[in-house]
């Protein structure tokens, strides 16, 4: 029988927010490839953990050669654990790669959930959540990178990045300039971590604050594109879709919920159209 590959989340900033099955799969795995196996190291005895298998390195410069080794023995019938850094594995980290060949060779895949600094940073955004998109790390080069922000410059959903913090300044002057400087984000830093920090505000005050330096692992949100006037729809529609739907049967909050969603609008503009749309008929 083939064995598994189990993809573990790991903490982004204290240990004390490792599951107790990731404790588990560290002792007991056959192979754990690592994206740096001294931080390997320090999570394990953090975590007061001592790996029975054989621990090797798996990273973006060695993980093309390395994902067939893994394969073999997973093929062999080795539990192979697989983790990075911080968060989990494929997400802008090594695992892409193994996962796929995994899915190819139908070796079985599974994952232990961990912390996320991509869902927790939207949680703390204070930024819609209801609809987002990841779009990882921008490109290094000011014209490559620009031409990114521009494919993206009408999305309406919730924008989360990554970016390293000697690149901050310039992706959020890129951002001001390309998205418009009173764009809502939120710059969140060193997420669970002692020095703990989300700076939020318009695109251009954050770029004025980022210039004069900042440390840390940063995760970057960004408030969706604003509805054009033209495409905003008329709130006495809205509550007229709302009344189609009851009428036909459907519950008022089912119904309020499909036509947000229909119309690309939170529901709470929804809701408020229809109790307008009420008091309205009352006055009448």
């Amino acid at each position: 029988m083939t064995g598994l590959l189990v993809l573990a989340g790991t903490p982004i900033g204290t240990p004390d927010d490792a599951p107790p099955r990731l404790t588990a799969e560290l002792a007991s795995a056959d192979v754990i490839a690592a994206e740096d196996t001294r931080r390997l190291r320090r999570l394990t005895s953090a975590l007061g953990v001592t790996p029975a298998g054989r621990i090797v390195s798996y990273f973006e410069g060695n993980e093309s050669a390395r994902t067939p080794e893994l394969v073999d023995a997973l093929e062999s019938g080795d539990r192979v654990l697989l983790v990075t850094d911080a968060g989990m594995p494929s997400v802008s980290d090594p695992g892409y790669r193994l996962v796929a060949a995994c899915v190819e060779r139908g070796i079985r895949v599974t994952a232990v959930p961990g912390p996320s600094a991509v869902l927790t940073a939207l949680a703390l955004s204070g930024l819609p959540v209801d609809r987002f998109c990841f779009e990882g790390f921008l490109p290094r080069k000011a014209g490559e990178r620009a031409a990114r922000l521009r494919e993206v410059a009408d999305e309406r959903r919730t924008l989360v990045y990554f970016e390293a913090p000697h690149r901050l300044d310039d992706t959020l002057a890129a951002m001001a300039e390309i998205f418009g400087g009173e764009r809502r984000a939120a710059v969140c830093r060193e997420l669970t971590k002692t020095y703990e920090e989300v700076k939020r505000g318009p695109l251009k005050d954050l770029a004025a604050w980022a210039a004069e330096g900042v440390r840390g692992e940063i995760t970057v949100v960004v408030e969706g594109a604003p509805r054009a006037a033209a495409e905003q729809p008329d709130p006495a529609e809205l509550a007229r879709r709302v009344a189609v739907r009851e009428s036909a049967g459907e519950p008022r909050k089912a119904a309020i919920a499909v036509v947000a969603a229909d119309a690309g609008v939170p529901k709470r503009d929804v809701f408020d159209a229809v109790v307008a749309a009420k008091s309205s008929r009352r006055s009448g």
